[in-house]
């Protein structure tokens, strides 16, 4: 299915300010935000998850394993490359990034921790047991570090599932870090 993918010739009237947006932050219109254009309330509410997922108390890493469990776990050929490049960009280790693409051990049980909770959160539909909750917990998260994986699970979903029903190319810049899943799911 072909979906539109705009500039600021053709976009509705009430995206192309967040095309704007999106140039000057970007330098260039990333596929995703010309996908998103088509729907000028889907693109805003996108762009105002985006912003508030990274005001958590989340660090760069946390930001990154959320962001790439969920984007490997929904299989999303777009996504993975691109936050591959925003990692690089936000001085995340090449190591957490590889690790993260490749469903292989993280460099920290903290993190791991992290990894699993938010992977349980996709699989379960939120519905986690309290030894699931307990074991996120113990690792040192609290109660607002659930919210915030829940808010990067709302951003996440609506990129992946656009980007996976749009068939969105990836873009030029984000070619040279293409992911494909490998065999075997990550076993959580």
């Amino acid at each position: 299915m072909n979906f539109p993918s705009h500039d600021q010739d053709t976009a509705p009237e009430e995206s192309k300010p967040l095309l704007e947006k999106s140039q000057k932050a970007f330098g260039r219109l990333p596929g995703l935000h010309k996908v998103l254009a088509e729907s000028p309330q889907a693109y805003e509410a996108y762009q105002l998850l985006h912003k508030l997922f990274t005001e958590t108390e989340f660090d760069a890493d946390e930001l990154t394993v959320v962001w790439q469990s969920i984007n490997v776990e929904h299989g999303c050929h777009y996504c993975v490359p691109a936050h591959t490049g925003i990692a690089k960009i936000m001085k995340v280790s090449d190591e957490l990034s590889e690790a993260l693409r490749n469903e292989a051990p993280l460099p920290t049980a903290k993190l791991e921790a992290l990894r699993t909770f938010t992977i349980r959160m996709v699989r379960e539909r939120g519905n986690l047991s309290e030894s699931q909750m307990q074991a996120f917990f113990d690792a040192g998260y609290g109660h607002r570090a659930v919210l915030d994986v829940i808010l990067g699970l709302a951003q996440k979903t609506m990129s992946n599932y656009i980007n996976h029903v749009a068939e969105t190319p990836v873009d030029e810049v984000f070619k040279p870090l293409a992911w494909q899943r490998g065999a075997t799911p990550l076993k959580v």
